[in-house]
């Protein structure tokens, strides 16, 4: 195989990596606080040939010197993109959509026989009964909604009105006149581009957190106290995808081009070597 079957090879995996995460955001236009993902390229292992020995002989020269020889390109990075979603009203009073683009709602997961606290921008909730006069604030999936200092919330199950107040506290009143206080779990996304995409609409951190040399308090803040007056968010709507879909389409078109032309250019240097081959 030779260089260019291998810088063709190499290109073509990561490429498919970034189609694969265009049909991802694609197919999550409609999904509820979604934020689409971008690939960033870098270059791989790149060799610099001096082709030219008599330095005198480069004076004036406006190009790069020597000749630089790559062996292909590589998916570098998956960068979050935390843009805005438009918001449509509901009307519904246990829908919630945060109009601070870096903050996100907590959400506990659970995998398996373990939890973790998760971050969702999907703020469509709902009353789940617990069995015991009480019930629970969940999200579509069933899971916990957290508060503040990541504990369930819950209430009675005779509730009737949910009201969103000033920095972020809703009250929950039941058939009897009863109010009940909670802060909402927010927490603000400091570095995005350290956060893994989770299924059902969720965002968490990676299992290799620590090798990445950052710890989950310098990629998320909670937020809590004093910082609760910075919570910004919208009862009786819901923030939709940022995806754009006219954007998604294009970029998916450039990546095709590019994927062909790298199979092109392995059917070229298989038929150079196929004549070179032939020469007797």
């Amino acid at each position: 195989m030779n260089r260019t079957m291998i810088t063709a090879t190499n290109t073509l995996g990561q490429l498919q990596k970034q189609m694969d995460m265009i049909g991802h955001n694609l197919s999550n236009a409609d999904t509820n606080g979604y934020k689409r993902r971008e690939a960033a390229f870098s270059e791989l292992l790149v060799q610099q040939v001096k082709n030219q020995r008599v330095d005198q002989f480069e004076t004036g020269r406006l190009t790069p010197l020597g000749v630089r020889e790559g062996s292909g390109a590589r998916l570098s990075q998956s960068h979050l993109i935390l843009n805005q979603g438009s918001l449509r009203s509901t009307g519904r009073s246990l829908d919630f959509a945060l109009t601070n683009e870096r903050q996100f709602f907590k959400v506990l997961s659970q995998d398996n026989d373990s939890s973790a606290v998760r971050y969702t921008r999907d703020g469509a909730f709902f009353v789940s009964p617990t069995g015991n006069g009480e019930a629970m604030l969940v999200n579509g999936s069933g899971l916990p909604i957290l508060d503040e200092n990541d504990n369930y919330i819950t209430f009675s199950e005779n509730a009737t009105t949910f009201q969103m107040g000033d920095n972020g506290v809703l009250t929950v009143t039941d058939s009897t006149g009863g109010e009940e206080q909670f802060n909402l779990g927010i927490v603000t996304v400091e570095k995005p581009q350290f956060l893994h995409q989770f299924g059902g609409n969720l965002l968490g951190f990676p299992e290799n957190l620590e090798d990445l040399g950052v710890t989950e308090d310098e990629v998320v803040t909670n937020v809590a106290f004093g910082a609760r007056v910075d919570i910004s968010m919208v009862q009786g709507s819901l923030e939709g995808s940022n995806v754009d879909i006219s954007k998604e389409m294009t970029d998916m078109l450039n990546v095709q081009r590019s994927y062909q032309f790298q199979a092109r250019s392995i059917s070229i240097a298989d038929q150079m070597m196929g004549l070179v081959n032939g020469i007797r």
